[in-house]
C-alpha cells in the first residue's frame, strides 16, 4: 500500500484529489496539509511514501521550501509536485529542492496515479512538456540577478517610475538606470515591460 499525504491550501482541491484516488487499489491517503509547515509535520509524523505537493500556499514559504525540508528528514518520502504553476523557475526550484516529479493539475487521472506509483518506487515522474522544458533550461542556465536588481525590477513591475524607485531605495536615478541596463542585458531584453515578463517567466518575479 502506497501511503500519501495531500499538501494543498485549497480544501476543494484536496477533496477532489481524495475522491479521485479513493478508488485506486494500493493507494491510501493518510493525511492532508494546508500549509508548508503542516506538510513537513505530516511527512515526519505519518511516514507517507509520497507527498503530493502544491507550490503556492498563500504564505511566505512555498511548496519548494517545504519539499527541501521534507527531503532533509531522516527517512524522507518522495515529493511529487502537483501545481498550476509551470514557469521555468518554478520547475527548476522544485527539482533542485528534491522533488521526484512535477505534474500540472490538468494531468489526466491515469497519468497522476502512474506518477504516484513511480515516485513511490524511487523513479522520476515528469510530465512530457515539463521534461522538455527542464532539459532546455538546464542547457541554457537561468540568468542570475543581484538582490538589488531584483528589488529594482519588482518596483518596475509595480509600475514605479525611476524617480520613485530611487526615492524608495535611497539611490540616485542614475543608479536605477544602471541597474535596469544590467537587468536588460542579463535577461536579453530591451524594455522595462519585456524585463518584467522575462523575470516572471523565469520565476524571478511573481
Amino acid at each position: 500500500m502506497i501511503r500519501i499525504v495531500l499538501a494543498d491550501d485549497h480544501p476543494v482541491v484536496r477533496a477532489g484529489l481524495r475522491a479521485m484516488l479513493a478508488g485506486e487499489e494500493s493507494l491510501d491517503i493518510v493525511g492532508e496539509a494546508a500549509t508548508p509547515d503542516a506538510a513537513v509535520a505530516a511527512a515526519a509524523e505519518l511516514a507517507p511514501d509520497v507527498v503530493l505537493m502544491d507550490l503556492q500556499f498563500g504564505c511566505a514559504e512555498s511548496g519548494a521550501d517545504a519539499t527541501r525540508r521534507i527531503r532533509a528528514l531522516p527517512k524522507p518520502p518522495a515529493v511529487l509536485v502537483l501545481t498550476n504553476y509551470d514557469t521555468d523557475g518554478d520547475i527548476l526550484g522544485a527539482v533542485e529542492a528534491g522533488a521526484s516529479g512535477y505534474l500540472l493539475k490538468d494531468t489526466p487521472p491515469d497519468d497522476l496515479t502512474a506518477a504516484i506509483r513511480a515516485a513511490a518506487a524511487g523513479e522520476t515522474a515528469l510530465a512530457p512538456s515539463i521534461a522538455g522544458r527542464l532539459l532546455t533550461r538546464m542547457r541554457s542556465p537561468m540568468p542570475s540577478l543581484s538582490a538589488r536588481e531584483v528589488e529594482v525590477l519588482r518596483l518596475v513591475a509595480d509600475g514605479a517610475s525611476n524617480e520613485t524607485i530611487a526615492r524608495t531605495l535611497f539611490i540616485t536615478q542614475a543608479t536605477v538606470k544602471s541597474h535596469l541596463v544590467h537587468v536588460n542585458t542579463k535577461l536579453g531584453v530591451t524594455s522595462r515591460t519585456a524585463a518584467v515578463a522575462a523575470a516572471r517567466e523565469a520565476g524571478i518575479l511573481r
